[in-house]
């Protein structure tokens, strides 16, 4: 069978290493999952009270338009039905945006390390990656500008960034945005939107009326938690909205991701209560950071990224695995010695700070 040559090239997407199997090779008991950026506090208490009434009706197609949850979010965020698209997950949106914007011959921009989908997706539908160099873990955005030419197509800023964290502050957001040419596409990547701690930062959903190139992606992944229904969505323009939409697949969201997506919205306590603990809890551990010399780049997300360690991010990535912890190997994502590491509960992270602490404290005396 003849595939994309491309194909040949790729690897398919690898999550965090799934619990039960960390369990049963390491014969442990308790597992703590800190690699995929989850909400540690599960999701609203009142999206798992209304679960059980979404159960009817299941022979029946969802809603191909998911009409309901796009009222809820046009409300929520003051913009038009025209202006929403839902996806599985941003993640198929940012697929979706490749297939509608992308091909070969055409280029595309992005900060790396970054989203690993954006060239992945890109790749595929054989456009070029230029890939540029972040700077202390943030968006080179000059070096981005001046990447753009002719046959650009898409420039995507990661905001907050995955993996580093950082965010692009309001100023230099809105200069970029100036400088790009009417017909690229500007995607604001901002799944981790709900935990920036700072008053800097470009409102892009404001921006919109201005700038008819520019689409932001959102999830109900990460704060919300509820990544296992694979919800989310972009907002933008009418006429870019309605060209995602001709490729997206019919009927990709299903009735009780909808509904739960729904309850969820309404929710904002949970949601406030989530992001509070949070940070509490990462403000913690980068003070425990800087009391052990650990480098780390400014997180304004529900992860930290801790690089320049004495060994490998594969060699940490092990060594955690072997007590229970999961976490996401730096190497892997472009930077090598590094790790990631989603923000767990309290206790969660204690544990794992003293493990941390004790695993690299025998690394420099060996």
């Amino acid at each position: 069978m003849r595939a994309k040559q491309i194909l040949n090239e790729l690897t398919a997407y690898k999550p965090g290493k799934p619990m039960e199997e960390v369990r049963k090779e390491y014969g442990l008991d308790r597992i703590v999952k800190l690699a995929s950026n989850e909400n540690p506090y599960g999701f609203s208490a009142k999206v798992k009270e209304a679960l059980p009434t979404f159960a009817d009706e299941q022979e029946i197609y969802p809603d191909g338009y998911g009409t309901a949850l796009k009222e809820k979010l046009a409300k929520r965020f003051n913009v038009g039905l025209d202006q929403l698209v839902l996806g599985a997950g941003s993640d198929e949106i940012i697929m979706m945006l490749c297939r509608t914007f992308l091909a070969p011959g055409l280029n595309t921009i992005m900060a790396h390390p970054s989203f690993s989908q954006y060239p992945h997706h890109a790749l595929i539908e054989g456009a070029e990656v230029r890939a540029i160099e972040t700077k202390n873990g943030f968006h080179d955005l000059p070096a981005m500008l001046e990447a753009i030419d002719e046959k650009t197509g898409i420039v995507w800023l990661c905001t907050p960034n995955n993996p580093t964290g950082n965010h692009i502050a309001k100023a230099d957001f809105e200069n970029f945005l100036r400088q790009v040419p009417k017909e690229v596409l500007v995607v604001a990547d901002e799944a981790y939107v709900e935990f920036l701690e700072t008053d800097d930062y470009f409102d892009t959903l404001a921006a919109l009326s201005e700038y008819p190139n520019l689409i932001t992606l959102r999830t109900f992944s990460k704060a919300y938690g509820l990544a296992a229904l694979r919800v989310g969505y972009g907002i933008g323009h009418p006429e870019v909205i309605h060209k995602i939409n001709v490729v997206r697949s019919p009927f990709n969201n299903t009735t009780i991701a909808q509904k739960a997506a729904i309850v969820a919205l309404d929710d904002q306590e949970f949601i406030n209560d989530s992001i509070a603990k949070n940070n509490q809890v990462k403000h913690s551990f980068l003070a425990f950071c800087d009391a052990h010399q650990i480098k780390y780049y400014e997180s304004h997300t529900n992860f930290v990224l801790i690089y320049d360690l004495p060994v490998s991010g594969d060699s940490v990535f092990q060594h955690m695995l072997s007590k229970g912890f999961i976490i996401r190997s730096g190497d892997a994502l472009g930077i090598p010695n590094s790790v990631r590491i989603t923000i767990g509960n309290e206790q969660d992270m204690t544990e794992f700070s003293v493990l941390l602490d004790q695993f690299l404290t025998s690394v420099k005396e060996s």
